[in-house]
């Protein structure tokens, strides 16, 4: 048989094609390696000696990795590590599900109860994301310190419950949602209740992961609302904790690199296991409309 050639101009179509996605890769891989570069510095420094980091003298790797800095870290006697890691995944977790059960009903509320001035709470509630940060803040404080909640799990946990960008979204996203699935559940005698937490939510996991995932980081990374309250050892976080490697008088820096990168384990898990949900969740949340 007769081979088939293709006419010049699909030959040079398809080689430009092939050249668009080679320039992709290209740029896409330096892109990533570029992301990488923080997460390998924390590594290499972490495992290296002082004179390692300090050294003028740059190596990929140091000729011996030092493994006895992560056991270093958790038998510090000044930075309780472990403790602070605990403290901030509980503070995370409870934030987190505290956030995705208050903002999910109101977005509900917002989006499906019949109420004349549902608009105008909407627009209330938008307004707040106008307020800075430090306008609030003091007032804040006070309320806590006045409710006896300073260096406890309520006072590190409690204010930060309240999300207007989160409430925003799971509002743009249960406007979107198939109103048949709920019609069905009220046809069985399901009030409002039942409907959200039966049909609802079983129906809005990718929104709830994005949504999570965000308020999670979100937590997780949180410095000055849980140095401001958590004003005992006993109640550091994280990143409290990681602010004392660095003092006016010493700066400990293998230490510093080594609990930053145990640091951030806990962000890559949670990302890793719910990354497929966060598109998803986003893309049908409607925050275009």
């Amino acid at each position: 048989m007769p081979r088939t050639t293709l006419p010049a101009h699909d030959r040079r179509g398809d080689g430009l094609a092939r050249a668009g996605r080679a320039v992709r890769l290209v740029l896409l891989s330096a892109l990533a390696l570029l992301f990488l570069l923080p997460f390998y510095l924390l590594v290499r420094n972490g495992l290296s000696s002082e004179a390692d980091i300090t050294s003028p003298e740059w190596t990929f790797f140091p000729g011996e990795l030092h493994w006895g800095n992560i056991r270093e870290l958790f038998e510090d006697p000044d930075v309780p590590m472990a403790h602070a890691l605990l403290n901030s995944s509980l503070i995370a977790v409870l934030t987190t599900l505290g956030t995705l059960l208050l903002a999910s009903l109101a977005g509900y509320g917002l989006a499906r109860i019949p109420y004349r001035h549902a608009n105008l709470v909407f627009y209330w509630i938008l307004g707040t994301l106008m307020v800075p940060a430090a306008v609030t803040f003091v007032p804040s404080f006070v309320l806590v310190s006045s409710l006896g909640w300073i260096s406890t799990l309520r006072g590190l946990v409690v204010p930060t419950l309240f999300q207007a960008v989160a409430a925003f979204i799971f509002r743009q996203y249960f406007l979107g949602f198939p109103r048949e699935l709920e019609d069905a559940a009220r046809v069985d005698g399901l009030g409002y209740w039942r409907t959200y937490w039966r049909v609802v939510v079983p129906n809005s996991r990718p929104v709830f992961a994005a949504v999570g995932t965000i308020v999670f980081i979100g937590a997780w990374n949180s410095f000055l609302w849980p140095l401001v309250i958590g004003q005992d050892r006993e109640a550091w976080t994280v990143q409290v904790a990681l602010s004392t490697f660095t003092t006016a008088q010493s700066v400990n820096i293998h230490e510093l690199f080594v609990a930053a990168a145990v640091s951030i384990v806990p962000l890559l898990v949670v990302f890793l296991v719910l990354q497929r949900y966060i598109v998803a969740g986003v893309e049908r949340s409607g925050i275009d409309d």
